[in-house]
């Protein structure tokens, strides 16, 4: 591994194009992003996205080198999981009617101590986690396939980009002029919000995650809306409310326990079997902090988190003490668990810690939510670096290079991600965040509900320990409790995304049928880059060009 350090390195594998390049798409992206998160309730990761992207705009600039390419899409895509950290905690506070007892300096305070505390860690844990490690980290070893298949072929750009202006067409046509609706085939079902959202990227997303998790989602969503609601309404169990509130709070539980449930079966385990190793003399726990200059720089960046949480947003000595020590374990559990399943249950993460915090101190309401604001990003900015150190690992890039660039395009997203929250709460106002609204901000929902009392605490428990069982039975207990939480409008569209997945490999399927075992093997990996390049585009568009009409909505409102 190269460990050169100097600015000749980074010159090496990060040009002017791929600078320019790599902070313009931080921008965009990291502002699709947020709107992405509140729009959904989900974030799927930006890294092929953000791959097969910088790839093609480098080949334009006439640079073909994918490790470049690599350090570029890392740029690019660092902000995007800052902005998750905030938009899947922060609109909470809007929620619970507190829109005015929070500003912009505070929201920006939260995303830096997040950030700082997210790189340190990473760069304390990366050997550990990619170098001396079997974790796989399904979506940064995709990225690096995605990177060698793109550079053969020049369809993928034509794909890519066309995908992303029709759905940004259709997403013009439904929000900015009117033309259609929001919602098809809606039905008067008491208590449940049948239909099918009109979003082209909510069927990528059930495309790009798959039938079979998507089938657990979608069975959710029936026991919970169709069982419990309509089922349970019927037989005179209880009133709709009621009824909404038990599923509400077995949702959260589902999806708390499956949180737990990783750090039970997954994290604990791995840390005693490290410890077990380093104290027989194996090779124990490393990192790349190699100099006191490394060290000095660590410990600057942990202080200033510390200052900007405690004094900052007035948090206090021992709430910021318990933050900045749960940020190294909440970010070693977010390691593994990206790791092991490409998935990051960060704001679990963060509400485990807000928990913490509320038992041992008596802070607001509002700083409640700095709390988990600050260990979201922090475990979000953690699982994109570590998907991105192991793409690096893959294509042989330099792991300070790729630091630097996680540092550069995180810091960038710090300030994008602020200006989108502030602006879309402004253009839209605090009322259109929450479940059925028009940002249904998942998580920040189920944070809001965490801060301010559960509906039910015995759905919460029982979902809590169905959560810990379904994750330890191999089952995908996250897909179960947003099926149950979303509203079911949303999982039925996800849901006919998967199915045109399922249909998708089984048409492309028949057609391998008569090539050899060779050929048909590439024909699939080919078959898989296309849906992969054209969900992402369908995505990207529909969600970068609903920024853009957030953006002209104020700017039109300002003017008026």
């Amino acid at each position: 591994m190269d460990e050169r350090t100097g600015a000749g390195r980074l010159r090496d594998e990060l040009s002017v194009p791929g600078f320019v390049i790599g902070v313009i798409g931080c921008v965009i992206l990291t502002a699709a992003s947020a709107y992405t998160a509140l729009k959904l309730g989900s974030l799927p990761w930006p890294t092929i996205f953000t791959s097969i992207a910088s790839l093609l705009l480098l080949r334009a600039c006439g640079r073909t080198d994918i490790s470049e390419a690599n350090v570029t899409q890392i740029v690019m895509s660092a902000g995007s999981m800052v902005a998750g950290g905030l938009a899947f905690t922060i609109p909470g506070i809007w929620m619970l009617g507190l829109a005015d007892e929070v500003s912009w300096w505070q929201l920006l305070f939260v995303a830096l101590a997040g950030t700082l505390l997210g790189l340190v860690c990473t760069a304390l844990i990366r050997r550990r986690f990619v170098d001396h490690s079997d974790l796989e980290y399904p979506i940064g070893t995709a990225a690096a396939e995605t990177l060698e298949a793109a550079r053969v072929g020049g369809a993928t750009g034509k794909r890519l980009f066309g995908s992303m202006a029709l759905a940004g067409v259709y997403c013009v046509l439904r929000d900015a002029l009117g033309l259609l609706p929001q919602l098809l085939l809606a039905l008067p079902v008491p208590g449940v919000a049948f239909g099918i959202y009109n979003s082209p990227m909510l069927l990528s997303v059930g495309f790009l995650v798959g039938f079979v998790p998507v089938a657990f989602w979608f069975g959710g969503a029936l026991v919970a809306n169709f069982g419990l609601v309509v089922g349970g309404t019927a037989a005179g169990i209880w009133t709709v409310e009621t009824a909404q509130s038990v599923v509400r709070s077995l949702g959260m539980g589902l999806m708390m326990g499956a949180g737990v449930a990783v750090v039970i079966k997954d994290v604990i385990p791995r840390l005693l079997r490290q410890g077990r190793q380093a104290d027989a003399g194996q090779r124990g726990w490393d990192s790349d902090v190699t100099s006191r200059r490394d060290g000095g720089l660590l410990a600057l960046l942990v202080a200033a988190a510390a200052l900007v949480a405690g004094v900052g947003l007035g948090l206090g000595p021992l709430p910021t003490l318990i933050i900045v020590l749960l940020a190294f374990v909440t970010t070693i559990m977010s390691a593994q668990s990206v790791g092991q399943t490409g998935i990051d249950p960060m704001e679990v993460f963060g509400l485990i810690v807000l928990l913490l915090v509320a038992l041992v101190s008596d802070l607001s309401q509002l700083s409640l939510f700095f709390v988990a604001g600050i260990i979201t990003c922090a475990c979000g900015l953690a699982g994109d670096v570590m998907s991105d150190f192991k793409t690096g690992a893959i294509l042989g890039n330099n792991p300070r290079t790729l630091w630097k660039a996680q540092a550069l395009g995180a810091l960038i997203g710090v300030v994008v991600a602020v200006v989108t929250m502030v602006a879309l709460e402004r253009a839209y106002g605090p009322d259109a965040f929450g479940l059925g609204k028009t940002f249904v901000a998942t998580q920040a929902s189920v944070v809001a509900t965490m801060v301010s009392g559960i509906p039910s605490m015995p759905a919460f428990v029982i979902g809590l320990f169905g959560g810990i069982a379904l994750y330890l039975l191999g089952l995908p207990a996250i897909m179960v409790g947003l099926g149950v939480y979303l509203p079911f409008f949303m999982t039925f569209s996800a849901f006919l995304g998967a199915v045109a997945k399922l249909a998708y490999d089984k048409v492309k399927a028949a057609r391998r049928a008569g090539l050899s075992e060779g050929d048909a093997a590439v024909a699939e990996a080919q078959d898989q880059e296309s849906g992969i390049v054209l969900a992402s585009g369908v995505l990207g568009g529909e969600s970068i060009v609903g920024v853009v009409i957030a953006a002209v909505t104020i700017l039109a409102s300002l003017a008026g």
